[in-house]
């Protein structure tokens, strides 16, 4: 099959790569946009208490509705404000709501703290979305109007609250999407050189990823248009890293083959259909298995995992397609001239390094398997003091919003940048009784962590009334956390008199309720995952047993990313937890993508197995094929999430760090290392029942590799990055 395709695509190379830029400016400039939301309520399920309390601040407090922003005003010496500042205080305040910057519905004067060292404005804006620019542009007009109305005034005015938290964010991620986009770019481009030695070779993934994302990003906009789906901005965020990742390894897979080919003394177009014909089958497996580990996101009930799950498949089955079509028509039509200006690739250089290591885990598959496996689990070991962290909302050091947050804790508890919200509801249609929201809210001030708790609110209509709690903790912190989900929610659902029901919203519960939904969702998609790739990987190896030890390699190598990043961040950095998303970053990056190594390396057994060398010897021959090309992808790879550390947010730096240390373990400790050891170790039993092991008959000619001169010497090593 993939002959056949090859020899299509070769013979038609103009007519597919025409295909290509056609389809791309089609969908680009017709298809509907990829679109992202950050508002978490809309990925949880409506059944969440959380999303109940948002569903009823629309309905019966429309006047609550949108982005709150709050301006700390301090004296600049530190001092208690006097009158004369109050009065600073208020003509602010006046001039905000006469000036109404951009977005901006109300400005009401905020109340002096018990100390009288802050004082608070709060403004609402109009909008509830997070990344509509009306907000960002109102926050920058709202900064100018504080920083000329207290200047030589002595005070210090700086605007805070979730309104000015977001935008400060978005523009320090969006200032770190562009860095590490960028860093991206130049770091595959470098490693490219390196392992070529080739200016074409170097351009050739940046430019068709380039042209493969436009395809995809329209095809992902198409199907959230289709079925309704919503885009997140994490997925947004992801996607160029996941296309360079999977299209520059299904490159290189390709183009060591390529190489050699045409060092077999095969012709550019020849050596094309040999090298799909040969590594076709790997690359679809490899991208099988990353497609269904995404698409078993449709199965979680948090729609941030639903809507990536899609997207993200779509993403790599758009690049499958052209590792297999459009790749082969653009090298196929420049011939050797793709490792332009090497020479290098005509001969075939010595491989003594990859020769000594393949030799020697023929030699000591025990050792080997012991060593390797003895890493993975120690690092598993310490996974088992994972503590997530839901602060990503939070301002980015060195922010205005950060430094007006500090002003505010100077006078007033954590918890007021962001009021849990109670809502206390009359059942059966009927208004609210009496004296019913007095009663949870007096039962509320005696709850442990709760700071203030402000008086009832009646709602529109007077079957709803509102209590407003402010947290002792951090909104986002752990321990806010911890205090909404128990004595918050307990003491609010029992104090409810009869004939009412009592519902907790508020940013802190929506993480609370995250929480649960993720929890619930790594239970039930990881497992299905795994099951599913174990399938493709028994078909494509015809074998029970291989799948199953593979399996268990990706899930230690899962682990053990897990374990390097909570010794790294948690014990060894001191954070009180890392990103709550960093399992999924690393099943995606990790478990999935490393997959791909795994086939390749396994794959590569199997041919060698064909060819009739016993494993220890077989072995040997295979590290020298393949290690070179997972060494150089998983370099790749891991090099461009390092260049995370350039973001300024934590989250990200984070993030890269651990993907990177995750590949590192994934191609260089499970697959150059482990998988080969055990496969020595079992034999002919690797490949039971199918026995895929068995020298192939001389009549359907000679096994891929048996009768080419770069393998007859016994020391092929054809995949060599030099």
């Amino acid at each position: 099959m993939f002959g056949g395709l090859a020899r299509f695509v070769v013979r038609r190379r103009w007519w597919v790569i025409a295909a290509w830029v056609v389809a791309a400016v089609l969908l680009t400039g017709f298809a509907p946009r990829f679109k992202a939301s950050s508002e978490q309520t809309d990925f949880l399920p409506g059944s969440y208490e959380s999303v109940r309390a948002f569903d009823l601040t629309r309905e019966a407090f429309p006047q609550t509705r949108g982005q709150n922003a709050i301006v700390a005003v301090t004296r600049s010496d530190g001092g208690a404000l006097t009158p004369a500042d109050q009065a600073v205080t208020a003509r602010l305040a006046r001039t905000l709501e006469d000036e109404r910057p951009r977005g901006v519905q109300q400005v009401l004067p905020g109340p002096v703290s018990p100390n009288r060292e802050v004082e608070m404005i709060n403004a609402r804006f109009t909008s509830e979305s997070f990344d509509d620019p009306d907000v960002a542009k109102g926050i920058d007009e709202m900064r100018d109007t504080l920083a000329e109305g207290t200047r030589g005034t002595g005070l210090t005015a700086r605007v805070t609250g979730n309104a000015a938290i977001n935008a400060d964010a978005q523009e320090s991620y969006e200032r770190s999407d562009s860095i590490t986009l960028g860093a991206t770019v130049v770091v595959i481009f470098v490693l490219l050189i390196f392992t070529f030695r080739s200016v074409v070779a170097a351009f050739l993934p940046l430019l068709t990823v380039g042209l493969v994302m436009m395809v995809a990003l329209a095809l992902i906009g198409s199907v959230n248009a289709a079925f309704d789906l919503k885009g997140d901005s994490l997925t947004q965020s992801l996607m160029p890293i996941v296309l360079f990742g999977v299209g520059t390894d299904y490159i290189l897979f390709l183009l060591f083959r390529y190489r050699e080919r045409l060092r077999a003394g095969e012709d550019g177009k020849t050596a094309m259909v040999s090298a799909v014909e040969r590594v076709g089958e790997v690359i679809a497996s490899a991208a099988c298995a990353v497609i269904v580990a995404f698409s078993a996101l449709i199965l979680a009930s948090l729609g941030m995992l639903k809507s990536m799950g899609p997207a993200m498949g779509i993403a790599v089955a758009t690049t499958l397609v052209a590792a297999l079509t459009l790749i082969p028509a653009v090298v196929s039509l420049l011939g050797s001239k793709v490792f332009w200006p090497s020479k290098s690739w005509r001969a075939e250089p010595p491989h003594r390094k990859a020769a000594r290591l393949g030799g020697f885990i023929g030699r000591s598959p025990w050792q080997v398997a012991l060593v390797s496996g003895a890493v993975l689990v120690a690092l598993s070991v310490c996974a088992l003091g994972f503590s997530a962290n839901f602060n990503m909302a939070s301002a980015p050091a060195g922010t205005e919003a950060a430094k007006g947050l500090d002003d505010l804790e100077k006078g007033f508890p954590a918890g007021v940048q962001e009021a849990t919200q109670v809502f206390v509801t009359g059942t059966g249609g009927g208004p609210l009784p009496p004296g019913a929201a007095e009663t949870v809210a007096a039962r509320l001030r005696t709850t442990k962590g709760v700071a203030v708790v402000e008086p009832p609110e009646r709602g529109a209509g007077g079957r709803t009334a509102l209590v407003n709690v402010q947290l002792a903790d951090d909104p986002l912190s752990k321990a806010a956390m911890k205090t909404v989900s128990g004595p918050v929610r307990d003491t609010a659902h029992a104090s409810g008199p009869p004939g009412t029901e009592v519902i907790v919203g508020g940013q802190t519960a929506v993480m609370v309720d995250l929480q649960k939904a993720m929890n619930r969702d790594y239970r039930v998609v990881f497992p299905i995952a795994g099951l599913l790739i174990a399938i493709i990987l028994g078909v494509l190896l015809r074998s029970v047993v291989a799948p199953v030890y593979l399996m268990i390699a990706v899930v230690l190598s899962f682990l053990g990313t897990i374990g390097a990043s909570v010794a790294l961040f948690q014990w060894g950095e001191g954070h009180t937890g890392v990103i709550f998303f960093l399992p999924l970053i690393v099943y995606l990056f990790v478990t999935a993508l490393g997959t791909d190594y795994n086939i390749l390396v396994i794959a590569r057994l199997r041919e060698e197995a064909r060819a009739g060398h016993p494993p220890r010897r077989g072995v040997g021959h295979a590290f020298e094929q393949a290690a070179p090309t997972v060494a150089s992808a998983g370099l790749i790879l891991a090099g461009s999430f390092a260049t995370f550390l350039l973001a300024e947010a934590d989250a990200m730096q984070e993030m890269g760090t651990t993907v990177a240390l995750g590949v590192i373990l994934a191609a260089f400790v499970m697959s150059m290392f482990l998988v080969p050891a055990v496969t020595v170790l079992l034999g002919h039993a690797a490949w039971w029942p199918g026995h895929q092991d068995t020298v192939r008959a001389s009549a359907a000619g000679p096994a891929p590799g048996a009768g080419d001169p770069a393998t007859a010497r016994g020391g092929p090593g054809a995949d060599d990055p030099r």
